[in-house]
C-alpha cells in the first residue's frame, strides 16, 4: 500500500525541491561568473583537496560524487586538458588510475572558494537563525545516514553506476521519492 505524503509533508517536500533547484542554479551561475571553473569542476577539486595527498582513484571519485563512470571519465579528461588535474596510473592495479590535483587546479579552487563561500553565506545562512542552522545540520545528517547505511546503501552498492536498476521498496526499506 502506498504511503502518500500528508498535505504538510507535500508542501515541505515541494518547497525543498524548489529551493534546492533554485539554489543550485544560483550557485552554478555565480561560479561561472566569478571563476574559470564550473560547479562540476569545483566538486572534483573539493574532493581532491579533501584528501591528504590530493589524489583519488577515478572510481572512488565517481562514487563520492554519485556520477556515472562515463561522466567522470569525460569530465576528468576535460579538466586534464585545461591543466586542473592529471591522471596517474595505479601501480598496484594496471586497470585503475588516480586523478591528481595540479598546481593550476589548486589555484583555481583557491580563487573560486571565497566568492562561493560568500554566496552560500548570503543565500542560505544569512536567512536563517543559529537554531535553524542546527536543525538543518541535524536533518541533513539524519537523512544522509539513512541513505548511506543499511538497505539504502546496499541498493546503491549492489549496482553499477552505469546500469539501470529497478528498486522495489520493501516495508521498512528505502522509499523512493
Amino acid at each position: 500500500m502506498t504511503r502518500w505524503l500528508e498535505p504538510e509533508q507535500q508542501r515541505a517536500w515541494r518547497a525543498y525541491v524548489r529551493m534546492q533547484g533554485e539554489l543550485n542554479a544560483h550557485l552554478s551561475r555565480q561560479m561561472s561568473v566569478d571563476s574559470d571553473i564550473s560547479m562540476a569542476d569545483f566538486a572534483v577539486l573539493v574532493q581532491l583537496t579533501d584528501t591528504p595527498d590530493e589524489r583519488v582513484r577515478v572510481l572512488e571519485l565517481a562514487r563520492s560524487l554519485h556520477w556515472e563512470k562515463s561522466r567522470i571519465s569525460h569530465h576528468v579528461a576535460r579538466m586534464e586538458k585545461r591543466g586542473l588535474v592529471r591522471r596517474e596510473s595505479c601501480g598496484s592495479d594496471g586497470r585503475g588510475s588516480f586523478v591528481v590535483l595540479t598546481d593550476l587546479g589548486r589555484s583555481a579552487i583557491e580563487a573560486a572558494a571565497p566568492s562561493h563561500a560568500e554566496m552560500v553565506q548570503k543565500l542560505v545562512f544569512d536567512q536563517i537563525t543559529p537554531a535553524e542552522v542546527g536543525a538543518l545540520r541535524e536533518i541533513s545528517e539524519k537523512i544522509f545516514a539513512r541513505l548511506t547505511t543499511g538497505e539504502c546503501a546496499a541498493v546503491v552498492a549492489g549496482c553499477d553506476a552505469d546500469d539501470a536498476v529497478e528498486v522495489v521498496p520493501q516495508e521498512g526499506g528505502c522509499p523512493e521519492a
